[in-house]
């Protein structure tokens, strides 16, 4: 990352943390903070489940195709790289890890804000405040210490609150699963994301695709071993999507 982008990013955070500071003070003044637990965890499902969620995948034959290219790309390019940052200690990925979680925060606070949950909306601008600043520009995460835990609400979730369903299913090349709302959602969050207006966007492209690489170094090597053990590995991860999506937009 050369001295402009670095400069850009420092601009952004103060600029950024000025405003969301005052509201996080309002916030606080007015709506108690509420820690809920992290859900993120998007293999825990149960296939057995008699409601489980259903989507309509009336492009099973194009999404498989499009899941095996993107199982070839994971495993012949994503994972290698990621396994080449092991190379690096566990808390420094880590911090790494919290930095791209922390420019994240306002986008989770403005969905949260769309939908009217002043509580989270409350803790995301809070996180930000303080892990911008207590914790070096993200790169720590004692917010969670003080019992604020990381949301991450999207625009994907935000129209699902209001009833938008998903549509159907359809696994994006180079992206993964997804759903035509969600989908949708993910070009707005792209559009209202702070950072995206500072930086050009081969430089947030960069970043998103280090974001990537990052949590794959830090991960045991999940999505294998479901792969592996599942009897048909688009059917399985299908569903895990759908029922935590469903699960995040629930909660």
């Amino acid at each position: 990352m050369n001295n402009t982008t670095a400069r850009k990013i420092s601009a952004f955070f103060m600029r950024l943390f000025t405003l969301l500071s005052f509201l996080a003070l309002l916030f606080l003044a007015s709506v108690p903070i509420q820690a809920q637990e992290d859900d993120d965890d998007f293999f825990i499902f149960d296939e057995e489940e008699d409601d489980a969620p259903t989507m309509a995948d009336p492009l099973e034959s194009i999404n498989r195709v499009s899941f095996a290219i993107n199982d070839k790309l994971y495993r012949g390019l994503l994972k290698p790289i990621a396994r080449g940052l092991r190379v690096f200690p566990v808390p420094v990925r880590n911090s790494a890890a919290n930095f791209m979680n922390n420019l994240g925060t306002p986008v989770s606070a403005m969905n949260a804000l769309l939908q009217f949950d002043l509580p989270n909306t409350g803790t995301e601008i809070s996180r930000f405040a303080i892990n911008s600043t207590l914790g070096i520009l993200g790169l720590f995460d004692p917010a969670s210490n003080m019992g604020l835990i990381r949301d991450n609400e999207d625009l994907g979730q935000t129209l699902g609150s209001y009833g938008v369903g998903h549509g159907f299913y359809i696994v994006i090349p180079f992206l993964g699963a997804s759903s035509l709302r969600d989908f949708t959602g993910r070009l707005g969050n792209a559009a209202m994301n702070p950072v995206r207006s500072e930086l050009g966007d081969d430089e947030f492209l960069i970043l998103m695709l280090l974001n990537i690489e990052i949590g794959l170094s830090l991960d045991q090597d999940t999505y294998e071993s479901f792969y592996d053990s599942a009897l048909d590995p688009y059917i399985f991860f299908r569903s895990a999507y759908m029922q935590s999506r469903a699960g995040q937009v629930d909660k």
